[in-house]
């Protein structure tokens, strides 16, 4: 059985809800795991499960082999009893297994050691060994065990020999004798008193001499006598009377690793004291070994686990109530410290009770707990040095008007939650990144004969998935019908929305959006016909419990108000203007083609939210977490090796650097060596000087006395120093730029982490002191922080605070009484103070900064916090400067694209808006 983290893993059972529909529902679907038998009644389960079997944290019980997942520890544990059983030798299987039944003992090993020198002088019949006749080793297999009865009786053995006509008449039944070496019992047993009772050197065994063994080539004398046996050939196919000095089994059958593996594989015992260890049922059906406890064994069993009992019992007691004189001094001198010790308690109280009286009369000396820091942070208060010294007191007080489509409560935080939803699994639904920016522009697009391609794409990515999710036809319409009964049974009129009953409503969505789930939305074509197939999928899907706003949304996608003309319009401009939806009645029947746009932004929020949180139980988002976390996984050990690498790197730079600070041998002055290579020029190299000249010098150099060797030699030395300490800064210079390289694979690392890990969960930043939760939506899924080139990018490009959810509200209010309230109100401002769902943003570099330098690192949320952010800076302030050069650029482009000199007043263009000019390269079939 695989372990993990050194515990056997355990398959889980079925449920008892399951169970029990078992026998109501036999045709419940049900989630099977083929591999482990384990069967699920939700797919959650199932995932959770096959997520926790795919980690490579498991180990092969047999081989030790760490980092597997379940499946390769299974496979490999298989194997390796596969071959165990191949090798270990058949005919002594009984005989093992049989003398471990009922053992009682401590340790396997214990068990292995006892097993194995009880058998390792005794052979069975039909058994394969090695048999040494006169120094040459021979295969053999045992054909007839003569117990020791017939050590003295050598007519008996030949008699007895096999394949002779004197054992067809002689040979008596082998079933009447006594099986040999019947040594099953104690194990305990001293093997000198066992071999005592039978010893194995007493056995004789007729062996079958089968082939010659191979010996190495590289024992000479071994090698000789093996050849020259096999030349002589009488050994080959015939028997021999041997004993077990003689024989011997091959290590590969017969050893004590393989006897461990052998016993592991085949027995097992309870966890109770003094449990013994038994044969498994169907290994023992096999091989004959009693399965049931004879009751002289099982009296033996009780014995030996009573006497462990009172054994452990005894050690309690002897600590706990010591009987012996010895012990009782012992107790004594133990009471006598015991008294002491309450005597200097008692002092020590009765000095604490007067230092607290006096502490009460004198309130002002009382000295406080000094506090360890970091604490809790609504502990930690600023001092009166740190707010002298400049210390932050009020946090910068976010923005809630820069949030879109914060008007309505919720609306915002859906739409976040949707656009977050397309970016980090856009690879899964294949839709390129956009910013949060684009997103919200495409939401209030209204512009219909001017199609949008993001609001094209996204819908039609959704609608895909959508349409591998199970649903129920006309879910809509069967809801809005109990609605209608409800009504009726309630005996209230029949209402209206927008002056449109249900009866309407339904009879206009009979023959709209049906079979969308066919309809080809090419990308070639623009996704034609998606407001349709929205409409169909909102049919099948929806209902009053998902989806609120049914009714009202069908509604507006349904019908329209009566033509409205604006008598002050040109009768020359033709363009239609959308008409917003009022409040009052829609009347004319339309489509949702024409309708779709003139939706409010509020209910195209909702209907993506809804398709999101369809979308994300299909196979497509599944299949994706799953890859998801086989990378992070793989990130995982890529990082410890990179670690590992840099590491190594920088202990070899450091060597580097310790060769390279050593000081350099000083050069000898050059005229020391100038006249030793004056004479290694030719004559022709100093044409300049006379020939006189060199005669007289060489004159000189002949009488003057010989110079020694030594400043060449230490020149000589400099030099090899130079050139060693050039190579160690040559090195030096490549290892410092493996390690940059490295350290920027981490960065790479880290930010393909993040993105990774927001895919399966996204969580904020952390929190404040006040519990406010921080956000930060840049590089997560298919979104990057680094484009190419290093180019900055960013998907949201802001920073938002999230108020504190009800249950830290909760704990705000259990404060309430420490002043925490108005301590929200001086460093938050009244204006500042978020309540559970409010949501504010930071989009400015100098708030971010006053931000940072408010948290305080006293705190265990805030130095958390500010951790995080230090750590992603970099990024959080490029991609928020990024934003801000963007929005400049895009708040220019309108006056530069307006011209007074063909006409008086150019209309806007709005196809050249960034959200508008958005392509989607991951498109099934784009180019």
């Amino acid at each position: 059985m695989p372990t993990c983290r050194r515990k056997r893993v355990v398959l889980t059972e079925p449920s008892a809800a399951l169970i029990a529909s078992a026998k109501t529902n036999p045709d419940q679907d049900v989630f099977f795991l083929h591999q482990t038998g384990e069967i699920f009644d939700t797919y959650e389960a199932y995932a959770a499960r096959m997520s926790f079997y795919r980690q490579k944290q498991f180990q092969c019980e047999v081989t030790g082999k760490s980092g597997l997942d379940y499946f390769q520890a299974v496979q490999s544990e298989r194997q390796e009893a596969r071959t165990m059983h191949a090798r270990f030798s058949e005919p002594l299987k009984p005989a093992v297994l049989k003398s471990v039944q009922w053992q009682v003992m401590g340790r396997l090993d214990h068990l292995v050691e006892a097993v194995f020198e009880r058998f390792k002088d005794r052979y069975f019949k039909d058994e394969r060994v090695l048999v040494d006749l006169g120094g040459t080793k021979y295969y053999a297999r045992v054909d007839k065990v003569f117990p020791p009865k017939y050590n003295n009786d050598t007519e008996a053995r030949d008699a007895h020999k096999p394949n002779t006509a004197a054992s067809s008449s002689a040979s008596p039944d082998e079933n009447e004798e006594d099986p040999p070496h019947n040594i099953s019992g104690d194990l305990k047993e001293p093997a000198k008193d066992a071999n005592a009772k039978d010893d194995p050197k007493l056995y004789y065994y007729w062996v079958h001499i089968l082939e010659l063994e191979k010996e190495k080539s590289h024992d000479k004398a071994k090698a000789t006598a093996a050849k020259n046996a096999e030349k002589d050939g009488k050994m080959i196919d015939s028997l021999r009377e041997v004993q077990c000095d003689m024989m011997s089994r091959d290590r590969l059958s017969f050893s004590k690793s393989i006897l461990r593996r052998f016993i592991r594989d085949c027995v097992d015992r309870d966890a109770a004291v003094a449990s013994p260890w038994t044969v498994k049922p169907f290994i023992a059906k096999r091989y004959g070994v009693v399965s049931e406890m004879p009751e002289e064994t099982r009296k033996g069993v009780e014995t030996i686990k009573k006497g462990e009992i009172d054994k452990r019992k005894k050690v309690w007691e002897e600590k706990e109530l010591p009987p012996t004189k010895r012990q009782k001094k012992m107790a004594e001198a133990q009471e006598e410290r015991e008294q002491k010790m309450e005597r200097e308690a008692l002092e020590k109280a009765e000095k604490q009770k007067l230092l607290e009286v006096e502490r009460a009369n004198n309130p002002d000396k009382k000295k406080k707990k000094p506090v360890r820091y970091p604490t809790e942070d609504l502990d930690v208060t600023l001092t009166e040095k740190e707010k002298k010294a400049g210390v932050k007191i009020k946090r910068p007080v976010p923005s809630r008007v820069a949030l879109p489509f914060n008007d309505t409560p919720g609306t915002f935080e859906a739409f976040l939650l949707t656009w977050n939803f397309l970016v980090v699994y856009g690879q899964a639904l294949h839709i390129s990144t956009f910013t949060l920016d684009e997103f919200e522009h495409a939401i209030q697009h209204t512009a219909m004969d001017t199609p949008c391609t993001l609001l094209a794409e996204i819908h039609a990515a959704l609608l895909y998935n959508m349409r591998t999710i199970p649903f129920l036809r006309h879910s809509a319409l069967l809801s809005l019908l109990r609605v209608k009964d409800t009504m009726e049974d309630e005996g209230l009129e029949p209402d209206t929305v927008y002056g449109v009953t249900i009866e309407e409503l339904t009879a206009a969505m009979a023959e709209v959006g049906n079979n969308w789930e066919r309809v080809p939305l090419r990308h070639s074509e623009g996704r034609e016909g998606w407001e349709d197939a929205l409409f169909g999928c909102l049919k099948d899907h929806a209902n009053s419990v998902n989806f609120p706003t049914l009714r009202e949304v069908l509604t507006k996608l349904m019908f329209a108000p009566e033509p409205h003309v604006d008598p002050c319009s040109s009768s020359s401009d033709s363009s239609p203007v959308p008409t917003p939806v009022p409040s009052s009645t829609l009347t004319v029947l339309s489509n949702p083609t024409e309708r779709y746009y003139a939706l409010s932004p509020a209910d195209r929020i909702a209907i993506l939210s809804l398709m999101c949180n369809l979308a994300i139980s299909s196979k497509a988002i599944h299949g994706h977490i799953e890859y998801c976390e086989e990378q992070l996984t793989a990130l995982r050990k890529e990082k410890i090796e990179v670690n590992r690498l840099k590491k190594q790197h920088s202990e070899e730079m450091n060597a580097l650097r310790a060769e390279m600070k050593e000081e350099p041998l000083t050069l000898p002055p050059i005229e020391a060596v100038e006249e030793e290579d004056v004479d290694m020029h030719d004559v022709s190299d100093l044409s300049d000087i006379s020939g006189s000249e060199v005669t007289s010098k060489k004159s000189k150099k002949d009488v003057r006395p010989k110079i020694s060797a030594g400043p060449g030699k230490q020149r000589e030395a400099a030099r090899a120093k130079q050139a060693s300490i050039k190579q160690a800064t040559a090195e030096y210079r490549r290892l410092d730029e493996e390690v940059n390289k490295l350290e920027r694979r981490l960065e790479g690392i880290e930010r393909d982490f993040r993105k990774l890990l927001c895919t399966i969960r996204v969580k904020p930043l952390g929190k404040d002191r006040f519990h406010n939760r921080i956000w930060w939506f840049d590089g997560m899924g298919s979104g990057s922080l680094v484009g190419s080139g290093g180019v900055t990018q960013y998907g949201a490009g802001r920073l938002f605070i999230q108020g504190p959810s009800e249950i830290d509200v909760d704990l705000l209010d259990a404060r309430k009484d420490e002043g925490i309230e108005e301590r929200r109100k001086e460093e938050e401002g009244i204006e500042g103070m978020l309540g559970p769902g409010d949501w504010a943003v930071f989009s400015d570099q100098e708030e971010l900064d006053q931000f940072l330098g408010w948290l305080n690192p006293k705190g265990h949320r805030e130095i958390a916090l500010k951790n995080a952010l230090t750590k992603w800076w970099p990024h959080i302030t490029a991609g928020l400067r990024r934003r801000v050069a963007d929005l400049d650029v895009n708040a220019r482009l309108p006056e530069a694209r307006r011209s007074t000199r063909t006409k008086p007043a150019a209309s806007y263009d709005i196809s050249r808006e960034p959200y508008m000019t958005w392509t989607n390269r991951k498109a099934v079939g784009a180019t």
